[in-house]
């Protein structure tokens, strides 16, 4: 009882944004900081002082990192893991043993309770072992099953589905599909009601946890009937229900041992009962979910930046080139102090972000996607440097160096593992589209009918008259504020002065707001389009946005009596780079090539370029750039395998 398979060619773009908008959390009920900050108001006080966990939540955190960092040394191997491609079932079964399956559930469910910090620095500290593994347990708790029961789900649903995620079930998520990722307009995998049930047929894609997975949580069209909403909506599902077929496990460049399939469904009932919220809210409670779930990424940047260091320094330490160790070369020395000083930075967002996810008394959508973005950047930066740093060693692999008597450092393993984080929950151009739609809210909010072609001229004209009062007040507050004051933010100033960090964050604020507002006189409705543009605000956000952490956190170390000499040196000089960073990006703000990239993609897309691909050899084979995913019965063995099972 499936519904025929939609022609998605005729979703138009208009129509792909239209459902994007819908599937926005549109109201802010709490303050936001980096909302604040795009709008050109540094509010300190909303992260000064850095807020801190409770002493009960800081007990469980550190005594359950105490064990998980036992069984890492003891039961993980990185190197088999890494060589045979797959995570050991005793491994899983140690996990669950430990209770990490269950790290964010409510006890009374069976879980362990940990707040998002300690979730996060338990990340870190499994994914610096084994990034793998690191994967596994972010997708079963930080988009599986449990966080949409957790903020959606009935009471019913959550008293069966999460006492088994917290012991014994793997869950995964799944929404992508071949021809479908950041666009859900053209969602084809079909749930349609019969009774008590829904019948769900399609195909998903990259299934990360799916080839081992025992509950999923799917992302399905439901068809508008009567009695029926329709719209995407989102089920429980029991991975071993009938007509669940996986049918391929997917291998790629990095986290070998990642369990990452493709998922048909056909013909396969599922229970009303284990619809998560009402019909059509299904990306709303994806991109819900998604707000402090894309903490997971950073937390495993962060961890990887910690190695990086370590390595880093131990290795150009005793490395000597020239008759002086490898470190106090000029520009070997530049690329460590940029991954000693960034890893500072990554840490400070993380745990501003994670802090204040747990209190709650903010709004923190942007604060996590900025900390997803320039994590899953910077850590990849970092990571290549660390090759650089190691030459040819860091080429070579982690095997090949221990075989012929050498450290078997896998650096050439982390860049490849690293390197899905700028694709994985939203790529960075996805990224970068979504921050600065919610950075230019408030504009749009006010404006959004002044440059939408297709209101109408009374329509325009209130919006008109509303954008009036708001940049009335608005714009005469951008063009001086505490940034310009020799005396402000003289609390951070001990030996190492960052109160000038904090001054330049507050007036580049003002300009950052200066420059979104001339964009969109500028460009109006055709803003969207200036991708380039929009990119670079964000990428001046996200730096303001680590600067501001990284003082913040160094303020905390320092009257914590934790190492905060080193920590005011550190924020110091991680401000000072990205200051160079800012400063590169408003200049490009103007001056690009934005334009004439343009005309050459038009160029290449019509043909007018193929002589320059002659003179090599495509060693690609030949088939479909997009799999069919027609509904339908399997013609494939299941693949799936079940840890235990």
């Amino acid at each position: 009882m499936s519904a025929p398979t939609e022609n998605r060619s005729t979703v138009t773009e208009r129509e792909a944004r239209q459902v994007a908008e819908a599937a926005r959390e549109r109201d802010w009920y709490k303050p936001s900081f980096a909302k604040e900050l795009f709008l050109g108001r540094f509010r300190l006080d909303l992260v000064h002082p850095h807020p801190m966990p409770g002493e009960e939540s800081v007990r469980r955190g550190e005594e359950f990192l105490a064990k998980l960092r036992a069984f890492c040394e003891a039961e993980i191997d990185s190197a088999r893991i890494e060589r045979e491609a797959r995570i050991p079932d005793e491994v899983v079964a140690g996990l669950k043993e430990l209770g990490a399956l269950g790290m964010k559930i409510d006890p009374k469910y069976g879980g362990l309770g940990l707040s998002q910090l300690y979730y996060n620095k338990a990340l870190a500290l499994v994914g610096s072992v084994s990034p793998a593994v690191g994967a596994l347990l972010s997708a079963h708790q930080s988009i599986g099953v449990p966080q949409p029961l957790k903020m959606f789900g009935t009471e019913e649903q959550k008293e069966a589905f999460l006492p088994r995620c917290a012991r014994t079930d793997i869950s995964a998520f799944l929404l992508t599909e071949p021809d479908v990722g950041s666009d859900p307009a053209r969602l084809a995998t079909t749930a349609v009601p019969d009774g008590d049930e829904y019948v769900l047929d399609g195909v998903k894609l990259w299934t990360t946890n799916g080839v081992v997975a025992d509950l999923l949580v799917v992302m399905a069209r439901v068809p508008k009937s009567e009695g029926h909403k329709g719209g995407i909506t989102a089920f429980v599902v029991e991975a071993g229900s009938g007509g669940i077929t996986v049918e391929h496990r997917n291998s790629f460049m990095g986290l070998r041992g990642i369990e990452n399939g493709v998922t048909r469904f056909h013909r396969v009932r599922v229970p009303a009962g284990h619809r998560i919220g009402p019909e059509g809210a299904g990306l709303k409670i994806a991109l819900t979910t998604l707000n402090t779930g894309r903490l997971s990424l950073p937390a495993m940047c962060a961890g990887a930046g910690k190695w990086c260091l370590k390595i880093a320094r131990e290795w150009s330490a005793e490395r000597e080139q020239w008759g002086k160790p490898l470190a106090l070369h000029e520009a070997v020395g530049a690329k460590i102090s940029f991954i000693a000083a960034t890893t500072f930075a990554l840490e400070a967002v993380l745990d501003l972000s994670s802090q204040m996810a747990d209190e709650d008394r903010n709004d923190i959508r942007i604060e996590a996607a900025l900390a997803k973005l320039y994590g899953s950047e910077m850590a990849w930066r970092m990571a290549d440097e660390l090759v650089q740093i190691r030459g040819g060693r860091g080429y070579e692999t982690a095997e090949s160096l221990k075989a012929r008597g050498e450290r078997a450092v896998p650096a050439e393993q982390m860049l490849r593992d690293l390197r899905i984080n700028r694709i994985f929950e939203g790529s960075t151009e996805i990224m970068h589209l979504l921050i600065a739609r919610e950075a230019v809210d408030a504009h749009l909010s006010v404006a959004g009918d002044l440059i939408d072609p297709a209101k109408s001229l009374p329509q325009k004209a209130k919006a008109g008259a509303q954008a009036g009062v708001f940049y009335a007040k608005w714009l005469p507050r951008l063009v001086a504020g505490p940034g310009q004051l020799p005396s402000s933010y003289a609390e951070f100033r001990h030996g190492v002065d960052l109160s000038t960090h904090l001054r330049y964050i507050e007036r580049t604020s003002r300009r950052l707001a200066r420059a979104t507002f001339y964009g969109m006189s500028r460009w109006q409705g055709r803003m969207e389009t200036k991708q380039g543009f929009l990119g670079r605000i964000v990428d001046i956000g996200a730096e303001l946005f680590a600067m501001s952490a990284a003082c913040v956190r160094a303020e905390r170390l320092r009257t914590r009596d934790e190492h905060g000499r080193e920590a005011y040196q550190l924020a110091d000089a991680f401000c000072r780079q990205a200051r160079v960073r800012v400063e590169e990006l408003f200049g490009r703000l103007w001056t690009n090539t934005d334009d004439l990239d343009r005309k050459v993609v038009k160029g290449v897309l019509g043909g007018a370029y193929t002589w320059l691909e002659e003179g090599i050899v495509d060693p690609s084979q030949d088939g479909p750039w997009i799999a069919d995913a027609t509904p339908g019965p399997s013609a494939h063995e299941n693949a799936r395998r079940p840890y235990g099972g």
